[in-house]
């Protein structure tokens, strides 16, 4: 790779005002996150953009990385000169013959960011486009639509060209709006969800509920592998696996079975809740699609809501669900959410659930068993696992301290 440094641009980051900082602070860090197994790259900030200077690491490699990484609007691998109009005629030729095709077509497109420098932007795209057309044979000029479209861009500190844009995930860098944890099942929503939750800036933690020998060993590793790719958009992800077994059980046995699905879904935001304040999370995000399912009514939201004041964010409120399956492959989840391992929201569905379920009912059905303890217990039986740039790093549950 002829590159020496990358030129990230910002996103929304841009509309910040005394926030700025704190937002490049934050993409910087998640760069470096994707980006630590290539100790020799060093990352600038200035107001506008990185740079992101190789040091002779894999700049192909960094460059695939970078299109996860939430709060970029774009990057281009770049070539830093001296503002000297020799070595930027040379610089731009070097360019343009790495990529240059028979019969295709470029254009200059300068921008002099130094108002010192003694060409203007026009000057500079006459100079450096001839030098092109001269030294290049097969090469013709279209300024409307171009096969190479060479940036050359002056500023204070050089000149810096570059012919690749590559668009960025766009969205604001992740844990820039706090943390939330994911209700994460091996669905095709909830990873959705947390995508989408992230792309607005919030950190995840993971919640998933496991209920052997109701589910299975390969149901667990299906949502390790799904919190394996969120964690590409992240850098890390924490993944809270709850023994769900004896609550959901207690469930099945105390409550009349059309209430169940409600009975279920609040014991698993409680339990939530309880996970939540242990982590210092500020909201709760679930793949819930309004009307999907039985227990995605208004009615049911209602029911289940009300165990906790903690703020439910909902991403998928009012998509379809052609619209979450066009996300999902986008973002690498669907095929490892259609595989046929069923978790425990599945195992125990009633033939005909409560659509309309009414809040006194339920509390009336459940306050027949002291589900608060069985909830600590849950909680306090939590496994945490820790998942940095796709890769499981330990299966710990005493490593908060050091996290």
């Amino acid at each position: 790779m002829i590159y020496d440094q990358i030129l990230v641009r910002y996103g929304e980051i841009s509309t910040k005002g005394r926030n700025r900082k704190a937002f490049t602070k934050k993409l910087r860090e998640n760069i470096l996150m994707v980006l630590k197994d290539m100790p020799e790259i060093k990352i600038s900030a200035t107001r506008d953009r990185l740079h992101i200077y190789l040091n002779g690491e894999n700049g192909e490699e960094a460059l695939k990385r970078l299109s996860s990484v939430f709060g970029i609007q774009s990057y281009s691998p770049v070539m830093k000169t001296e503002k000297d109009m020799e070595k930027i005629k040379d610089a731009a030729l070097h360019l343009v013959q790495k990529s240059h095709k028979e019969g295709q077509t470029f254009k200059v497109s300068a921008r002099r960011a130094d108002k010192t420098f003694a060409l203007d932007t026009n000057e500079i795209n006459y100079a450096v486009g001839s030098h092109v057309l001269k030294n290049t044979e097969g090469l013709t000029v279209d300024v409307k639509k171009p096969d190479i479209k060479l940036n050359v861009e002056i500023r204070k500190e050089g000149a810096y060209l570059s012919s690749e844009i590559h668009p960025g995930a766009g969205g604001m860098p992740a844990g820039a709006s706090g943390k939330a944890m994911l209700m994460l099942s091996g669905g095709l929503d909830s990873p959705v969800a947390g995508y989408l939750i992230m792309k607005r800036g919030v950190e995840v933690e993971a919640v998933h509920f496991h209920s052997p020998p109701f589910t299975s060993e390969r149901a667990k590793q299906k949502v390790i592998d799904l919190a394996k790719t969120l964690s590409v958009f992240s850098g890390r992800i924490k993944l809270h696996i709850v023994p769900f077994t004896e609550i959901q059980q207690t469930v099945h046995n105390q409550v009349p079975e059309n209430y169940t699905m409600t009975s279920t879904r609040r014991m698993m935001l409680r339990i939530t809740e309880k996970l939540r304040e242990r982590h210092n999370g500020l909201g709760i995000v679930t793949g819930e699609s309004l009307g999907q399912v039985a227990s995605q009514t208004l009615e049911s939201m209602l029911a289940i809501n009300e165990v906790t004041s903690t703020p439910v964010l909902r991403p998928l409120i009012s998509m379809d669900k052609l619209e979450i399956i066009d996300i999902a492959k986008q973002i690498g989840t669907h095929d490892i959410s259609i595989l046929p391992y069923e978790d425990c929201c599945t195992i125990f569905t009633p033939p005909a659930p409560k659509t309309k379920p009414k809040s006194d009912k339920i509390q009336y059905y459940e306050s027949f068993v002291d589900f608060e303890t069985l909830i600590e217990q849950a909680a306090a039986d939590t496994e945490l696992l820790v998942i940095e740039g796709g890769m499981l790093q330990t299966e710990n549950d005493d490593l908060d301290e050091l996290l």
